[in-house]
């Protein structure tokens, strides 16, 4: 994975985003991981290491700077492969993240990285979103290729703290999802993103409560 490390570095600035040697390392380090028990636990139908590096690291490192403050604690719900909350995680080790899904293999996934790399701001929880009742919400919620913005706010609404924001990242925009988001839950912002090498549209949906439902979830 070494040889991939010019073009991480590369695209990384295009996007504005510092990345130290050992961020750079520890991605490089979670790419291999990946690709290697991609195999057996199905991450990602994506097979290529250089394809995971462009459609999965670098699209993940194109919202680093966009999902709240590096301090407010983070959940990836439908976290998957750990995209994109392995990244963000390695981008801002000050920050508490946690990474929900209710595969079981994939948790393991994810706990082996945590561990590995490591990663002591990671937390990994093997449990449906709808059931997850943890001590404290979170600031900010994010997603990746959820099935649908209006399922992740609806299912996922519970953790979200007063003052919060969800942050789903998408392909095209998702005009049909938002006209069908839940009562309550407004569009703070649309970031069109510019992902290196990515030709594709591909956009960051922030969203939160509307003042008058804020704190009655």
């Amino acid at each position: 994975m070494e040889s991939f490390r010019p073009r991480l570095a590369q695209a990384a600035e295009q996007m504005s985003v510092s990345l130290s040697e050992q961020q750079q390392s520890q991605l490089l380090e979670y790419l291999a991981l990946f690709a290697r028990w991609n195999a057996a636990y199905n991450l990602s139908a994506v097979r290529d290491p250089a394809e995971m590096l462009e459609r999965h690291i670098i699209d993940s490192l194109s919202v680093v700077n966009l999902c709240g403050g590096d301090t407010e604690p983070l959940l990836d719900v439908g976290s998957g492969g750990g995209l994109p909350g392995i990244p963000l995680a390695i981008m801002h080790p000050q920050r508490s993240v946690t990474l929900l899904d209710s595969n079981g293999k994939k948790t393991r996934f994810l706990f082996q990285v945590a561990t590995q790399l490591p990663l002591p701001n990671v937390s990994v929880v093997n449990e449906r979103l709808e059931s997850y009742e943890p001590e404290s919400p979170f600031a900010a919620v994010t997603s990746r290729a959820f099935a649908s913005i209006a399922d992740m706010v609806h299912g996922s609404e519970h953790l979200l703290a007063p003052g919060g924001r969800f942050y789903a990242m998408k392909g095209k925009f998702p005009e049909d999802e938002l006209s069908a988001l839940p009562k309550g839950i407004k569009v703070d912002r649309v970031h069109t993103l510019s992902v290196p090498g990515c030709d594709a549209d591909r956009h960051l949906i922030v969203l939160s409560r509307a003042p008058e439902s804020d704190g009655q979830a």
